[in-house]
């Protein structure tokens, strides 16, 4: 690869790392196995530099992370034993709180975080990409090639499934 491709790559596509990573942790739900799959993922776009054709950096990306994840989730089924995501970024949040405020807006994101993994795939990452991301339907439509009615219905499906959720949980913390 030229001198001058990486150069545009690392302007290009390495500004959306933390997205990258952020999808992958919310599709995978491990923190480290997301670090493995936006690694992996990374090195493919790098690869494939040559075909990407002055488009959305980012949505490129992403559709290469989300692929990566579920090439990873048919080839490594989880067990059950790692601590997810959400887990380990809520106990790592309320080690370093000392306020009850910090400990409530810790709980809130543990309750949504609960939720939103509690979402079918398909479900959760539109979710993901539009509240999260805050990618437009089209976007999204280009990372899951899905039409983008589908993208639109899945998103009003889980946002009613989510909605739906976070009553049960509010209630239950109650």
């Amino acid at each position: 690869m030229a001198h001058r491709e990486v150069e545009s790559f690392e302007r290009l596509v390495l500004p959306h790392l933390d997205d990258a990573y952020a999808l992958a942790c919310h599709l995978l739900r491990d923190e480290h196995d997301a670090q493995d799959v936006v690694q992996e993922a990374v090195l493919r776009a790098l690869r494939y530099f040559d075909g990407f054709r002055d488009g959305d950096a980012r949505a490129w990306l992403l559709a290469i992370v989300r692929n990566c994840c579920y090439t990873w989730q048919r080839r490594y089924r989880t067990d059950g034993l790692s601590v997810s995501y959400a887990d380990a970024e809520t106990s790592s949040q309320l080690r370093g709180t000392d306020t009850d405020a910090g400990a409530i807006r810790s709980s809130d994101s543990a309750v949504i975080d609960r939720a939103v993994a509690s979402l079918p795939p398909e479900f959760r990452e539109v979710i993901v990409l539009r509240e999260l991301q805050e990618l437009s339907y089209r976007e999204i439509s280009q990372i899951t090639g899905v039409p983008m009615g589908t993208v639109m219905s899945r998103l009003a499906r889980a946002r009613k499934r989510l909605a739906s959720s976070l009553g049960l949980l509010i209630e239950e913390a109650s």
